[in-house]
């Protein structure tokens, strides 16, 4: 994939006008405080994955309206009764929580880590998922980007996005958990997930999505002929009549608009061949966290320039464990 988008130069300045709903605080708060009624904590189950790096317990937590989520909880081996910095992570698109044992490297480098399921997903790459999408959904393309996307009260995204802040809460639940050192990541699907965790969660200690999905989406549909974004051409390819509909359900969990209600200090990472989350997209989301990011302390961005989708890998993850160290010891 050839350079597409715009030169770094103009991304580093990229600072496109928003298009907010009105009622985009009142419509998370309503949620979130619907989702808060419910105990957080459904079910705890220690898991013998045969590995010795780590703890880990099979968590179950109240996420959207109560629904129950699954999620992987691992900590560092003996470390029980410590009050230790937490990682919640996100899943990218398509894919599910897997086996506890494919995500080892938080809890090795000291921290307790969260692996949230994603409702409704996990049949498209991994090694599953354990967690159904509970609600309804009206006429919508194949994946879930496009499931009550008519409708904000009943788009898949809020479900989802409300199950991200709710795993947030369950891990400052949790016995020895420090509720001051949390932070959120996450690549792809998980990154835009980490932002809207980040816009609507209080207290992160930090926050590090990875090449972001779900930010400044109408430019996306407008630039790259990728999918997940695809599904929304898809969809209006044949809703005619709903593209107004369509981009101000958008509207309400567009990353850009989450990302600049954030407080966190954020690395994030893009990839500047990457035709699946545009760089501008991500520059959006970046260059408005937290107001400005320019203005904010300890808010970064990695730039790959030469990768597309895949983003830094294992260069990136070296990155935020060194970064986040920094902040929480």
């Amino acid at each position: 994939m050839a350079l597409f988008d715009l030169p770094l130069p103009e991304l580093e300045r990229y600072l496109p006008e928003l298009d907010e709903p009105a009622d985009l605080d009142d419509f998370w708060s309503r949620t979130l405080t619907q989702a808060r009624r419910h105990d957080v904590l459904l079910d705890a189950r220690p898991q013998d994955t045969g590995l010795r790096p780590g703890e880990t317990t099979d968590v179950t937590f109240a996420g959207f309206d109560g629904q129950p989520v699954k999620a992987w909880v691992t900590r560092p081996a003996g470390s029980q009764g410590d009050a230790l910095p937490a990682v919640v992570e996100y899943i990218g698109y398509g894919g599910g929580r897997g086996f506890a044992h494919e995500r080892l490297a938080w809890a090795a480098a000291g921290f307790v880590h969260l692996v949230m399921d994603s409702r409704g997903q996990g049949s498209t790459w991994g090694s599953g998922a354990h967690t159904p999408d509970e609600a309804g959904s009206g006429p919508a393309a194949p994946g879930v980007m496009t499931r009550g996307v008519e409708d904000p009260e009943r788009y898949y995204y809020r479900r989802i996005m409300t199950d991200a802040v709710r795993a947030v809460d369950a891990v400052r639940a949790l016995p020895g958990v420090d509720p001051a050192r949390v932070a959120v990541t996450g690549g792809s699907q998980g990154g835009g997930l980490a932002l809207a965790a980040a816009g609507l969660s209080d207290g992160l200690v930090a926050v590090m999505p990875d090449v972001p999905f779900l930010c400044h989406i109408r430019r996306a549909v407008d630039i790259t002929d990728g999918f997940p974004y695809g599904e929304l051409v898809q969809y209006l390819a044949v809703h005619r009549g709903s593209t107004e509909r369509v981009f101000r359900t958008l509207s309400y969990v567009d990353g850009v608009h989450l990302a600049r209600r954030a407080t966190a200090p954020a690395l994030f990472s893009v990839a500047l061949r990457d035709d699946i989350c545009p760089p501008s997209t991500v520059f959006a989301a970046y260059n408005h966290y937290a107001g400005l990011a320019a203005q904010r302390p300890r808010t970064e961005i990695e730039v790959y320039e030469f990768n597309r989708h895949e983003g830094g890998q294992g260069f990136q993850l070296d990155r935020q464990l060194r970064w986040l160290r920094d902040l929480v010891d």
